[in-house]
């Protein structure tokens, strides 16, 4: 039994490895189970390189038909699970064919590769980037190794950033009007603003204030659409009165939030959205709802 288990082994190891792996910047990423890993972070046009290892196990030799590296970005659709959309697709050869006695290495190089989305893994779908190893054979499965990496993209801070004002009421109960003091923000900003009450005439038991992400799949009848409230942020507790101002200011660093992505290659969409919640005595609802625009900024600027 033990020999049949071990007959399904591959005949070695295969290691990747990057050029700069040592000085590089890793980032937590979360696996298909639910665990997290660290991976290497890239941006856009970054080279990518290094070394491919594979080592036979002792007393076994690898025959092959020829050994290559693709670089893939990927898209995958939960409801279409284990179906991957290639938008990136570069191939490197490494070997001709022939067999493999001791460790051998192969470097090799994709430069200044265009990455133009972000890794992400949401509800309901994933977008990843992998090194993807296969020494090909015949007559038996060839031998596959996977690197996942990450991709993050980085956005100038923008010359126009014009703050949203809004008035929100119900006729001859509520009147108020709320401002934030822009309407695009970086993952690590504060939402600063105020509420201002023209008229109230219910009692209001509380205000609070949240932050939304919206992921949009797919598209026509097979759109899905998950909302997410990611953060609640208690504005205000007990009744206000007329002539009443609250402040507002809100630290987004807490939270894990991604920038918006709009129409990722015809698969996704995520937006955010800062929703303001009033909660009346009787426990009623009113709520307004506002989309931002959430980018990342270089981490020095």
């Amino acid at each position: 039994m033990n020999y049949l288990i071990g007959a399904f082994k591959p005949p070695c190891h295969i290691k990747i490895i990057f050029a700069d792996a040592k000085t590089r910047k890793q980032v937590s990423i979360k696996k298909e189970n639910g665990q997290t890993t660290m991976v290497p972070l890239f941006q856009s046009q970054e080279t990518i390189g290094g070394e491919v290892s594979i080592e036979p196990l002792p007393g076994k030799k690898v025959e092959h038909i020829g050994v290559k590296i693709e670089l893939l970005g990927q898209i995958e659709l939960y409801f279409d699970r284990g179906n991957f959309y290639d938008f990136t697709s570069l191939v490197r050869e490494l070997d001709i064919p022939g067999e493999i006695y001791e460790r051998k290495a192969y470097p090799f190089e994709f430069s200044t590769v265009e990455m133009p989305y972000e890794s992400y893994n949401g509800v309901n779908v994933r977008l990843r980037y992998i090194l993807k190893v296969t020494i090909s054979r015949n007559y038996v499965s060839n031998i596959v190794e996977y690197q996942e990496f990450c991709v993050r993209n980085y956005t100038p801070t923008p010359t126009i950033n014009n703050s949203i004002k809004m008035e929100v009421g119900i006729e001859d109960c509520l009147h108020i009007e709320f401002e934030y003091n822009k309407s695009k923000y970086n993952l690590k900003d504060v939402i600063i603003g105020k509420i201002y009450f023209l008229l109230v005439r219910i009692k209001i038991k509380n205000m609070e204030l949240e932050i939304r992400r919206r992921e949009s799949t797919g598209s026509g009848p097979n759109t899905y659409v998950e909302t997410e409230t990611l953060a609640k942020f208690e504005l205000m507790d007990g009744a206000p009165v007329r002539g009443e101002s609250i402040p507002i200011r809100l630290f987004l660093s807490p939270y894990e939030l991604t920038p918006t992505y709009r129409n990722i290659n015809n698969k996704f969409s995520v937006k955010y959205y800062l929703n303001l919640v009033l909660v009346d005595e009787e426990d009623r609802r009113y709520f307004k709802q506002q989309e931002i625009t959430v980018f990342r900024l270089l981490e020095n600027q």
